[in-house]
């Protein structure tokens, strides 16, 4: 899988004193842009983290997130997890903004960090702000630099409120669903466990671990509920079929790791549930139109 950038690395990376010695709170820090930046810069590189990061980001780039890249112009605002790789490429001028970086603990006793959607995955996590909201995001990151620095006695406890304001507001720009009847609270209770079940598959970090559940029917099994049903009400709650919610996911995972490791075709294939190697080849070829070994060379 691609590397993982530990916490006292990022600091090292940008020539940054690296206070750890926040065992009862987790570690929270704050950074401008500016500082991080040097007359040296040298590219990210395209990588997980063992930190969850929030970036203000305000230049000419690239955010390649998992699988996906995004041509950003203007101002972006960036949620990762620990659990999927990240890079931002600039192509224009020099970038300001800030860059807020914590660990899990310092929301252990505040519910879990990752249940929020902007940290789920990138159609949430990475937005393009407009002039104004540039402005809002940007007075709380001003506000949020400012107490880091302050020596109020309860500071990390306010950090933690400044954050969620932070992933609250973000999420308030996403469309706004209706509200559900309890038919379909129950048939989207049923769409996350089986979302759930399938990223907890992923990502595979070692070449002799195989994916457990491959099929509808596995799904369908580990779930309890009929094959039918599962399919019936995907379908419905999310435009897709059961086989094309895992193949899409698959294909995201064989992605990364032709991307990040040598591993062998051979060993990719075992790793996602595929017999024989030509098998994975060819439903590779078949929805990305190039061959495993020919995407990873591009």
């Amino acid at each position: 899988m691609p590397s993982v950038t530990k916490l006292k690395t990022f600091y090292q990376t940008y020539h940054q004193e690296a206070d750890l010695s926040q065992p009862d709170v987790g570690h929270f820090n704050v950074f401008r842009m500016e500082d991080l930046i040097g007359p040296e810069e040298k590219p990210v590189s395209y990588s997980r983290r063992d930190f969850f990061k929030i970036s203000l980001v305000k230049a000419e780039g690239k955010v390649h997130y998992a699988d996906h890249s995004v041509i950003a112009s203007g101002t972006v605002l960036a949620f990762t997890n620990p659990i999927i790789p990240f890079m931002w490429e600039k192509t224009g001028a020099r970038q300001t903004g800030f860059v807020c970086i914590f660990t899990e603990a310092f929301f252990t006793h505040y519910g879990t960090i990752t249940e929020f959607p902007v940290f789920r995955n990138a159609a949430n996590g990475i937005l393009l702000l407009n002039s104004e909201q540039e402005k809002v995001f940007r007075a709380y990151f001003e506000k949020i630099y400012s107490e880091l620095h302050g020596s109020y006695e309860f500071k990390y406890d306010l950090l933690r409120s400044l954050v969620m304001e932070v992933v609250h507001a973000a999420q308030k720009l996403q469309p706004v669903k209706l509200q559900s009847s309890n038919k379909t609270k129950a048939a989207e209770r049923l769409v996350r466990l089986f979302k759930d079940q399938l990223e907890q598959q992923f990502p595979i970090e070692l070449n002799r671990r195989s994916i457990r559940l491959r099929t509808a029917a596995d799904f369908a099994e580990s779930l309890h509920v009929h094959i039918n049903h599962l399919n019936k009400t995907l379908k419905k709650m999310t435009g897709l079929t059961t086989m094309q919610l895992i193949n899409d996911r698959i294909i995201q995972e064989a992605k990364l790791i032709l991307k990040g490791t040598t591993w062998t075709i051979a060993e990719i294939a075992g790793c996602l549930g595929f017999e024989e190697p030509n098998h994975f080849s060819a439903f590779f070829r078949c929805r990305c139109g190039i061959a495993p070994n020919r995407f990873r060379q591009s």
